[in-house]
């Protein structure tokens, strides 16, 4: 053994130090890694499976109080509504000699309004009240499927109805798609939350149903954005095994659990079980839904956990593989960079037996074999270069800030143009489709079609003169637009989208926030000295002094003007990156008056 030990010593001894550098990197990468490994890998799958675990009964116990707060949302709605003038005076009790005449009075009128109201709600399809009366007895257009007022016969052979006459006692009842009738599923909802009442007509007690209609689409919904996999489940269902909503209708039936078993788990358990399924292995949960007879299960087969753990433990030692060649690499790269300069100086030094020295070549590098090949000379290179270095850096700074400037163009004048083609579309308005999509190309072939970082004034008037063209599409020509430039300027050059962020400015913060959304805006210019001045002005709402001091410091925060501030504020910037500080845009307002912004340019020719 000591003989082994000694010869691998001597072996490593006589070893080029590229040969040591190299090892002892992979030696000092390898072994951490090797334990960590180790350590880890027998643990690994565990934590796979208890991290999946955990993150799917976060997501299920998350959604449980969601489908409580929409059914609760439902039962206030019907409660609401049992609650108003009109319903309590119907099933009071007393002596009831002319519904119809009660029905075209001041409460059911505001009856039938809450009841369009909460019918618009996105939980809620439909409200009815079935009555035992004939059809002709009944107002508010009785029969049609739109009436709030409905003949008991429409429901008659529903099962809900069958379970509200074997029980006497029941005053509500909460109704899976299993329990409506045909008529309802068709034109109102397939689940719905009933409750019993009576209407003294004529001194006979007659029956009276509400009805709250909702789908369960809406309960589909909330169980389908918490499931974390496609391989998982979740649904509802009733303390009579009848299913209310589920995320996918198949594994549904993979995965059935009985109200029994149900019951007999959530008092068991809070958490998730290892359960058996018709020969399936899965974790389950199960959660009581408050003011309901439903029950929430959620179901996570184990095999497709097992894969998934083993999917990362391959993938785990394929990192690690592709880790230790990256490590032989770089090691190898490194040890090569060292000893192949060393060697350099080791040769030349040997030189000097029998010759002057030789001043080496400037070094690659600034480590210590560098500065000891020729650190004077690397030095005085060194400092010219940056020097060079910080000069073309700054000056590629102020263009690619120009640049970035210019680039920010904000698309939801797009998104809104976009939308307004798609409406009159819709609307068989070919004619105007294709003037708003004329003027939209010429309008973005003007932004687009160079590379040139500038264009002319008579270019840029058109562009931002299309652009109220099509806003005036959109708000029904409620903007008059004057221009009013001199012909001699028009050849004078300007950057690119200096009018449209401030033109869009007045119109969206401007001309839109008065209460009659119209008014004007005004372009015109003159030359001062040898600038050009040109002064865009609106007769909107004006602005704040304290946002109008803050407008164009690149300080001012309001959420309200967000994306319009920084549009202004990005044009005010880049006149100043290309000209200078004096120039670029100033702003006067008068709030209730209107807004004069002055853009100052050099008078400048392409």
């Amino acid at each position: 053994m000591c003989f082994l030990w000694e010869k691998i010593k001597g072996y490593y001894k006589n070893l080029k130090i590229q040969q040591k550098l190299t090892f002892s990197h992979l030696i000092i990468v390898l072994i951490p890694m090797l334990v960590i490994g180790v350590f880890f890998y027998t643990s690994l799958y565990d934590m796979i499976v208890s991290n999946t675990i955990r993150s799917e009964q976060e997501r299920a116990a998350e959604t449980a109080p969601l489908v409580e707060d929409a059914v609760k949302e439902i039962i206030d709605v019907h409660r609401s509504l049992r609650s108003s003038e009109f319903y309590k005076e119907l099933t009071s009790g007393e002596y009831l000699d002319d519904l119809k005449g009660l029905s075209y009075g001041t409460e059911a009128e505001q009856f039938r309004q809450d009841v369009l109201k909460f019918s618009s709600m996105e939980s809620i399809s439909a409200v009815r009240i079935y009555v035992d009366l004939d059809e002709s007895e009944l107002p508010f257009t009785a029969g049609r499927k739109y009436s709030t007022l409905q003949p008991l016969d429409n429901i008659r052979s529903t099962h809900w109805y069958g379970i509200f006459q074997g029980s006497p006692a029941m005053a509500n009842l909460l109704c899976p798609s299993f329990y409506l009738g045909h008529y309802e599923i068709e034109n109102y909802g397939n689940l719905a939350y009933v409750t019993r009442d009576s209407i003294n007509n004529n001194g006979e007690y007659i029956p009276c149903y509400i009805v709250t209609y909702f789908s369960d689409s809406y309960f589909t919904k909330l169980l389908q954005d918490n499931i974390t996999s496609t391989e998982n489940v979740a649904y509802l269902v009733n303390s009579r095994d009848n299913l209310v909503a589920t995320s996918n209708s198949f594994l549904y039936g993979t995965y059935p659990f009985s109200s029994d078993e149900i019951r007999e788990n959530i008092m068991s358990s809070n958490n998730f079980i290892t359960k058996t399924v018709l020969e399936k292995k899965v974790y389950a949960g199960f959660y009581r839904i408050k003011n309901t007879d439903w029950y929430m299960v959620a179901v996570m087969p184990v095999d497709p956990i097992m894969k998934k753990s083993t999917r990362i433990i391959c993938n785990f030692l394929l990192i690690y593989i592709a880790f230790l060649l990256i490590a032989f690499v770089i090691a190898s790269g490194l040890s090569h960079s060292m000893t192949r300069r060393l060697s350099l100086v080791v040769n030349q030094m040997a030189k000097v037996r029998f010759e002057p020295p030789v001043e080496l070549k400037d070094a690659d590098s600034q480590d210590e074999i560098g500065e000891l090949i020729d650190t004077y000379n690397y030095m005085s290179r060194k400092i010219q270069q940056l020097m060079d270095d910080q000069a073309k850096a700054a000056e590629n700074l102020r263009i690619a800030e120009f640049d970035s400037l210019q680039s920010q163009i904000n698309p939801h004048f797009l998104y809104n143009t976009m939308d307004m083609i798609n409406w009159l579309a819709q609307q068989g308005k070919s004619d105007e489709v294709t003037e708003v999509v004329r003027r939209l190309s010429r309008f973005y072939r003007l932004t687009l079609s160079r590379k040139q970082e500038l264009t002319t004034i008579a270019d840029e008037a058109e562009h931002v003169s299309i652009y109220i063209e099509l806003q005036n599409m959109r708000f029904n020509n409620s903007i008059d637009f004057i221009m009013d430039i001199p012909d001699y300027l028009m050849e004078y050059s300007i950057p690119k989208l200096i009018f449209q962020p401030l033109a869009e400015n007045s119109i969206i913060h401007g001309i839109m926030e008065k209460e009659e959304k119209t008014g004007s805006i005004v372009l015109t210019g003159w030359m001062e000295d040898e600038d050009i001045v040109l002064l865009l002005s609106d007769d909107g709402v004006g602005i704040d002094p304290d946002i109008l001091s803050k407008f164009l410091d690149g300080t001012l925060h309001n959420p309200q003007s967000k994306g319009t501030n920084i549009a202004v504020y990005n044009t005010h910037r880049r006149l100043q990156i290309l000209y200078g500080e004096r120039y670029g845009l100033s702003f006067s307002s008068a709030k209730g008056e209107g807004t004069e912004v002055q853009i100052r340019i050099p008078a400048i020719l392409p």
